[in-house]
């Protein structure tokens, strides 16, 4: 029999999989899952693919790369910051809201590249110019762009031009496009073209406090159980203004929100889960035998894992994690809890997937890492290996 809080945990992890979709039920597109989660890391685009269609009833990654390529799902740099995928009808408002903070963070790193008022209103005109029209460009060919106008063409310099031109929502993803050799590039495209409805410059007054709270409710709604400091350092957003955001949730959407008081901290979940999470920390241990074990391949950066802060220790162990032998670095999960490693790679037209347990895997274990294994070649409509 399990003591009170390993059952309670167990409570915690099984509500945080269903309420991110990892468990049913799963959403019906790529899309979908943008909207409930609001922002998904992206910076590993080829992982972060699977990471939405994971969630749902068999996507493949050729439909959640047309969700990209039409502009349902876009990328950009936005929250502490790095990539995501944040939906269309989204980025707006919440680059709105975060990205005079986003400048602000990242005053220092323009100094040091000479980046100043005249040089981003220069480079930022010279980049929506060359994408206007539906002329998405690839990085390289924005690099000649700038380069051609004195401004540096790689490094560092190059690297913040761009971010702060899709700070200032000048430039955001585009449609992808295919190299000669067959790989996948990102391009960029002018955001008016590509958000249908956003206000130029910083939100404020009541418009801030209205995205403010939108944020909190989308955030503890798709997350819970999670606690004020986990969504302050997913979000880059202070204590206070999470806690003004969970306030203003209260006032959109009445009973929306609820409180629990767990392991000493307190949590913020979606309306009805209490219960739930309260039933599920009172029950006995399943009978064993009673359940089969599910193991989920996730990227090192998937929500489940960067969506916590305080209480990623639900997670059962360390991650994100980068191993110093060149081992991989993605997450195994089994029932919920962190049990493996694993990586990717492409050899004579087969996913050869690399998975490694944290210790031997029962024979039932070893069926469930089998059977994610060939979900993951339905999603890349490829033969796979597990190696």
């Amino acid at each position: 029999m399990a003591d009170n809080g390993s059952l309670q945990a167990e409570a915690v992890r099984r509500l945080r999989l269903r309420r991110q979709q990892l468990r049913a039920p799963l959403a019906g597109s790529a899309g979908d899952v943008v909207r409930n989660l609001l922002a998904v890391q992206s910076q590993e685009f080829p992982y972060a693919r699977w990471t939405l269609a994971q969630r749902t009833v068999d996507s493949t990654s050729a439909e959640v790369e047309q969700a990209v390529a039409d502009g349902t799902i876009l990328r950009t740099h936005i929250l502490r910051p790095t990539w995501h995928f944040v939906h269309q009808d989204d980025l707006g408002w919440l680059m709105g809201l975060s990205g005079e903070r986003l400048h602000q963070g990242n005053k220092g790193m323009y100094r040091q590249t000479g980046i100043d008022a005249e040089a981003a209103a220069r480079s930022g005109g010279l980049l929506a110019e060359a994408v206007a029209g539906g002329a998405h460009k690839t990085r390289e060919e924005l690099a000649e762009v700038l380069g051609q106008a004195g401004f540096p063409s790689k490094g560092l310099g190059f690297i913040y031009h761009l971010m702060h031109a899709e700070i200032s929502r000048i430039i955001v993803s585009g449609s992808p496009v295919r190299s000669a050799g067959g790989a996948l590039k990102q391009t960029y495209a002018l955001f008016e073209e590509r958000v249908p409805h956003y206000t130029a410059g910083p939100l404020t007054g009541g418009d801030r406090e209205h995205a403010l709270g939108q944020l909190a409710l989308r955030y503890f709604s798709s997350r819970g159980p999670a606690t004020v400091k986990d969504c302050a350092a997913w979000s880059g957003l202070t204590m206070k203004d999470v806690k003004l955001g969970i306030h203003v949730a209260g006032e959109l959407s009445p009973g929306a929100l609820e409180s629990a008081h767990l392991d000493g901290l307190d949590f913020q979940l979606a309306a009805g889960e209490l219960e739930e999470l309260e039933e599920l920390g009172k029950a006995a241990e399943p009978a064993e035998g009673s359940e089969l074990p599910r193991v989920d391949l996730i990227q090192c950066y998937d929500e489940y894992v960067m969506g916590y802060s305080q209480s990623r220790h639900y997670l059962g162990g360390t991650a994100p994690y980068f191993p110093e032998d060149n081992g991989p670095m993605h997450v195994v999960l089994l029932d919920g809890r962190l049990a493996g490693w694993w990586r990717h790679g492409f050899s004579g037209g087969v996913c050869e997937l690399d998975v490694r347990m944290n210790r031997p895997a029962t024979p039932e274990e070893q069926l469930a890492v089998e059977a994610e294994v060939d979900r993951y070649g339905r999603f890349l409509d490829m033969d796979t290996k597990l190696v």
